[in-house]
């Protein structure tokens, strides 16, 4: 205890008492700074230029100066704390950063700094103390001790950087059965685990394949070093080739050739339960530090979320993929006189469900209708509105609607549903023995049409809008497309997801597709899956379905036959019969008397529909004999047999079966059961009697 006599008031205190502030913090190393943001000017006393390291000598005069005396990551830390603190308003902050000295070492250092702001609350300087900090914080740093933590550091980074791309759990067993996981991970070899049914599988081994007969599927009460480590759920280190031995001696014999001298495994805890097991392996023996074991089990703890996070994937995709597989058809059926593929690709999104699909339809008359559609969405709702819409597409085709009824009652049934969704479509409806082929196209992607010498080109289809919409608008009209399907060429309809990709537009994925048709094989189904990889080559973002549909064999000379149901009050049935009337004279080379032939296959339909109460089925075939002979029939569900007379006097009615009479070189009635068809037949030449040159109108 300092002796405080009554003397000591009157003893004279020393010159400099009492100190002044810039010795105070000389002597304590506590130097200072003041930086002019608006100017971008710094100033640093003598002890702030010590403490920072710079050089004596060296001039100081912004702050990009002393930038590169602090580690990168320090730098970056440090920088993004001040520039918080100067946006939200702070008064002052503090940091600690690490500093290098001149022999290679580094120490902490301590700045405080005061925000000066203007008026308006703009900062504009800053005036602070800087210290050192290295007493406080430990002592300094060694250039190997920090390469050694930074190599540690960067060990997990690097590892959980490599996974965050893998979506599955083939993606993490691929990744660890590459050569430069054993690399970042700084070991010889290593082994990778899972638990599956109450067993652990073996998944990976790396660089190389060690495979111990035995080991590929083992069990957890197993004396095995990852049984032990799942058991526990501890990380079990192996210093030494005999603490090897003695621990697990049957294992021990089968790897000792190996040249293994300690290991480390780790278990992999996910949900707290275990998931698997890794195991370092090194030559040489070797101690574990606390701090390279504290290092393990971060390592175990990232690469277990890893894996259970793919497994989720994993699980979620399939359980997605299987519900959308069930809402498809189950199988395609059998078409005489066509070939058919279809594929379905899922998007690589997890539980995301689409609404993609296709249907093939077989029909009377060797006609067969293919749908492809993608309702709006990727979810649970979009797949039932899709499963909802393939089935009343099927109904209404094979009521015997003309596709463009099919299309503008299923824009209907949507609207009816409780859902915002819409839906975009194309049905195209073939008669494989004329190749006659009707397509109606709602909102949908054009389709492809592959000739035989393997030329591809886009078929411009008339569309409408995108069913749901088009009936939410009153606009149900569907334009149809005819044209003619020639022996050995194919249609190809697909979604979107087959030629969108992000950063393109639709025009260059439409020529890249149509150069993938081009090349690709001739086999139907191995087209397909040609078309399946080309996506499968790139993110798949959506969901991908593709029918193809190939005519079969030579071109039919006889024999053809086109049929069409046409309802009452059914405008755009009455004009697809007449598309397909018109594109059936084409085809089989009837130009000559096409007139004749619309003509009166349109009175027959007038009629049938006038004077009965039901619908009308209109058929047109070619016959086989000595001559060409084309024969359309118009059958009713009235027993009332039509009656020919001369007109009245308005001349308005009674012209229809005197017309059929005068242009048709015979006609007649049929009973059918409880109606009845009206028939007529017109002699046609053959194609060879065709002139040359003759075009259509």
């Amino acid at each position: 205890m300092v002796d405080r006599g009554a003397t000591s008031a009157d003893a004279a205190p020393p010159d400099d008492w009492p100190a002044r502030p810039e010795l105070n913090l000389a002597l304590n190393r506590i130097g200072s700074f003041d930086w002019d943001i608006d100017g971008d000017r710094l100033h640093l006393d003598p002890t702030a230029q010590e403490v920072l390291g710079v050089p004596p000598g060296t001039s100081v005069h912004r702050v990009e100066d002393i930038a590169g005396r602090l580690p990168p990551e320090d730098a970056a830390r440090t920088d993004s704390l001040i520039a918080q603190a100067l946006k939200d308003g702070s008064e002052a902050y503090g940091v600690y950063y690490r500093v290098r000295t001149g022999d290679g070492a580094t120490r902490w250092a301590y700045a405080q700094g005061c925000i000066r702001r203007d008026a308006q609350g703009r900062p504009h300087r800053i005036i602070g103390i800087v210290r050192d900090a290295t007493e406080e914080l430990g002592s300094p740093v060694r250039p190997e001790a920090d390469e050694e933590r930074r190599h540690q550091t960067s060990v997990v980074e690097t590892i959980t950087a490599a996974l965050a791309h893998a979506s599955t759990v083939q993606d993490v067993i691929d990744f660890f059965k590459d050569a430069q996981a054993v690399k970042h991970l700084g070991s010889d070899l290593l082994v990778l685990g899972l638990v599956e049914t109450g067993r652990i599988h073996l998944v990976a081994e790396g660089p190389s394949e060690h495979f111990i007969p035995g080991t590929r599927y083992t069990r957890v009460d197993d004396n095995f070093p990852m049984s032990e480590v799942i058991r526990t759920l501890t990380p079990r280190f192996i210093e030494s080739p005999g603490e090897f031995a003695a621990s697990y001696p049957w294992l021990w014999e089968r790897i000792r050739d190996i040249g293994i001298g300690s290991a480390a495994y780790l278990p992999l805890i996910a949900h707290a339960r275990p998931i698997g097991a890794l195991g370092l392996l090194y030559r040489d023996a070797r101690g574990f530090t606390q701090q390279e074991r504290n290092l393990f089990i971060a390592l175990g703890t990232s690469l277990a979320q890893s894996i259970a996070r793919a497994m989720l994937f994993d699980q979620e995709h399939d359980l997605a993929e299987g519900l959308q597989q069930s809402m498809l058809p189950r199988r395609i059926p059998d078409i005489p006189g066509a070939q058919i593929a279809v594929r379905y690709r899922s998007a690589r999104m997890g539980r995301d469900i689409g609404g993609d699909w296709y249907d093939v339809i077989p029909l009377p008359g060797g006609r067969v209708g293919a749908v492809i559609g993608d309702v709006q969405g990727h979810d649970t709702h979009a797949s039932a509105v899709m499963g909802q819409l393939r089935i009343v597409l099927r109904a209404y085709a094979t009521e015997g609607h003309a596709p463009a009824t099919v299309m503008a009652r299923a824009s209907s049934f949507l609207e009816e549903l409780d859902t915002d969704r819409f839906a975009t479509c194309t049905y195209a409806e073939a008669d494989l023995s004329t190749g006659v082929l009707q397509v109606v196209r709602a909102g949908h992607i054009d389709p492809l049409l592959r000739h035989t010498d393997g030329t591809c080109r886009r078929l411009p289809v008339s569309g409408g809008l995108p069913l749901g919409l088009s009936a939410d608008f009153g606009h149900l009209d569907y334009p149809v497309t005819t044209v003619e399907l020639d022996p050995g060429e194919t249609l190809l309809l697909f979604t979107d997801g087959l030629v969108e990709q992000p950063g393109t537009d639709l025009d260059e994925g439409m020529r890249r597709l149509i150069g993938a048709v081009r090349d690709g094989p001739y086999d139907l189904h191995q087209l397909a899956d040609r078309l399946c990889n080309v996506i499968g080559e790139r993110v798949g973002e959506d969901d991908m379905a593709v029918l193809l549909l190939r005519r079969h064999g030579p071109g039919v000379r006889g024999g053809g036959r086109l049929q069409q149901h046409i309802a009452p009050a059914d405008p755009e049935a009455l004009s697809a019969g007449r598309h397909m009337i018109r594109a059936a004279v084409r085809a089989w080379g009837a130009r000559e008397r096409s007139d004749e032939i619309e003509l009166v296959a349109d009175e027959l339909v007038t009629n049938a529909l006038l004077h009965t109460d039901g619908a009308a089925v209109v058929t047109i075939r070619m016959l086989t004999g000595p001559e060409r002979r084309l024969r359309v029939e118009v059958e009713d569900k009235s027993s009332a047999l039509p009656r020919r007379r001369e007109p009245g006097e308005s001349g308005v009615s009674g012209r229809g079966l005197l017309l059929v009479d005068r242009l048709a070189d015979v006609w007649g009635v049929e009973p059918r059961g409880g109606g009845k068809s009206v028939w007529c037949e017109f002699i046609v030449p053959g194609r060879h009697e065709v002139a040359e040159g003759t075009t259509d109108d």
